[in-house]
């Protein structure tokens, strides 16, 4: 397909997922003191799957890590997920820079906090089975599902690599997060090719401090260094996406199975980045059904 097709196809998929209004939740509660340190919980509309209780799906939203991306949109994503019987933790968490930061005309803000970013979606997950029983009393902790969008992709598959964080990492876990699985949606997944594609301009460098502290700190961010993990891990991934590069995705299948690990990798033809968190694109659906299939 030519490239202008594809790009126009990318800006009328970027306008369709974020023409939803936002989804108000069912309950808000705090993780920790920050305003961003809240995660919002959707109940499941309907029943589906046997019934008793239902599985819970952790979202992490997207963005680039930027301050001005917060998780209001993706709600109608979330609220979508509620719709097919699942109950849902939609998270937010820190982005961007600490205080206000001039933005030079024609450049992005800041993409990420070191190490506030990280601190968040950690405290987030360890705070999440109380936060549970308090706002979801329907949900089976036992069948959760992390899934996340982009920036959100890479920020589950780190989260459930804390066991395998190096030694003196903060946030390393003795054990695997108890998860049925991660669904990565187009995710920021190796850091080092996504700087060769200059991902979100170069979104991950910042993320880590910039160029300077950026191979410092990538053992202890970067999901394609923190391998195997013994999670079951599925990437949906649209092979037109012009965010992020299906190449992203390849290179942490790869170095998954370098790990000797296997890796789901679903890929959608004719799908850019957005439509896989749109309610009214086909592609969000297979994106239900592949949580479905590692939740039930």
């Amino acid at each position: 397909m030519p490239d202008d097709v594809v790009a126009a196809r990318a800006v009328a998929e970027e306008e369709s997922a974020f023409a939803h209004p936002p989804v108000d939740p069912d309950v808000t509660l705090a993780y920790g003191d920050h305003p961003d340190q809240v995660i919002d919980f959707y109940v499941p509309r309907v029943q589906a799957g046997p019934g008793g209780p239902v599985p819970l799906v952790v979202v992490l939203h997207g963005g680039a890590w930027r301050a001005p991306y917060d998780r209001r949109h993706v709600t109608p994503f979330a609220d979508f997920l509620a719709r097919r019987g699942f109950a849902v933790a939609n998270v937010e968490y820190r982005r961007g820079a600490a205080g206000p930061v001039p933005v030079p005309e024609g450049t992005s803000p800041i993409a990420g906090r070191w190490p506030d970013t990280f601190d968040d979606v950690a405290a987030a997950l360890d705070a999440l089975p109380d936060l549970v029983r308090e706002a979801l009393p329907q949900a089976d902790a036992r069948r959760t599902v992390l899934t996340g969008h982009s920036a959100g992709g890479h920020l589950a598959l780190w989260a459930a690599a804390r066991h395998v964080l190096p030694a003196d990492a903060p946030w390393r876990t003795g054990r695997p997060v108890p998860l049925r699985g991660v669904v990565a949606l187009a995710p920021i997944a190796d850091f080092a090719v996504a700087g060769k594609l200059d991902v979100c301009g170069g979104a991950a460098r910042q993320l880590l401090g910039g160029e300077e502290r950026f191979e410092e700190r990538r053992p202890y961010a970067d999901p394609a260094l923190l391998l195997p993990t013994g999670i079951a891990t599925t990437l949906v991934q649209g092979r037109d996406d012009l965010v992020v590069p299906e190449a992203v995705a390849e290179a942490y299948a790869d170095a998954a199975a370098k790990a000797g690990e296997v890796v789901g990798v679903t890929l959608l033809a004719d799908v850019g980045h957005f439509p896989l968190i749109d309610p009214a694109a086909d592609a969000c659906a297979v994106v239900a059904e592949e949580i479905a299939q590692l939740a039930w």
